[in-house]
Parts: structure tokens; C-alpha cells; sequence
């Protein structure tokens, strides 16, 4: 199984990488999304939101970073439903200069939430991610990691 995150392109101060969702999130909060892009992040949101599960509804110590202060959400690359909808949210924070890259792993940390489409976790010494260029990271092919 390959699994895909799209997440700020820098860490910040606690070495953590927001989400994308976190990061649109974030502008709609801020008031910085046009009347047009809250209307799309509204509708997109809420789409999402009805469309798979919720993890920290399911284990709300899950995302308590007292708790597990590195957890990160993947994407499984069978939830194409899913990962139709993320090309909108780059378009949205490209649109707004916000930096962001993709990483593909087959281990991406110790599982420590999954459903169909999405599995949560945590850091690893084996996780295996791949380099930013630009902002975007080359995303690592299956083969290269088996080869690794």
C-alpha cells in the first residue's frame, strides 16, 4: 500500500508539518480567502467532512500533542474519491503563496488510526519521505523505496 500526505512545505518551530486542510483551514480562519474561495473551501469542507471518518472522533487523544505530538494523517492511494478533491485545495493555497509538498511512503510511521481511507501516525526511524523542490516534493515511486 503507498500512502500520500500533502503538507506545508516547512516545519514549523515544533517540527511539525501542517495538512493541507490545516493549511486552507487556516486562511479561512485568518479572513484571507476571497468571497469566492470561502465559498469553494465552505463547500469543499463540508463534502469532505460527510465523505470519510473523522479520527479524533473516533480517539480524541489522537491528535492531543501532549499525547502524540507528531501524529499526521495519510491518504491510502485507493482513496482516489478523496484524493480527487486535493488538486482544488493546492490550487487554493498556491493561489495564496502558501508552500506545500506531497509525500509518498510505503512506511510512514506506526499506525495509530485506520480506516478504508486513511491511516494516522506517527514518526518512525524506517519512514521513508521525499526531497522538496519548489515547494513540491518529487514524490517517491514504489520501486525506489523497495530499492532503498
Amino acid at each position: 500500500m503507498l500512502y500520500i500526505r500533502f503538507e506545508a512545505a516547512e516545519a514549523d518551530e515544533h517540527g511539525r508539518r501542517t495538512g493541507i486542510f490545516g493549511l486552507a483551514n487556516g486562511l479561512a480562519r485568518s479572513g484571507a480567502l476571497s468571497p469566492e474561495d470561502w465559498t469553494w473551501w465552505r463547500s469543499n469542507n463540508d463534502w469532505l467532512d460527510d465523505a470519510y471518518p473523522d479520527p479524533g472522533k473516533a480517539d480524541p487523544m489522537l491528535f492531543d500533542k501532549s499525547v502524540h505530538p507528531h501524529a499526521t494523517c495519510w491518504f491510502k492511494d485507493t482513496a482516489v474519491h478523496l484524493l480527487d478533491r486535493v488538486p482544488g485545495y493546492l490550487a487554493l493555497l498556491e493561489r495564496y503563496k502558501v508552500s506545500w509538498r506531497e509525500v509518498r511512503s510505503t512506511v510512514p510511521g506506526v499506525v495509530l488510526y485506520e480506516d478504508a481511507d486513511q491511516i494516522v501516525v506517527t514518526p518512525s526511524v524506517t519512514a521513508r519521505t521525499s526531497s522538496v523542490v519548489e515547494g513540491v516534493a518529487r514524490p517517491i515511486v514504489a520501486e525506489e523505496l523497495t530499492a532503498a
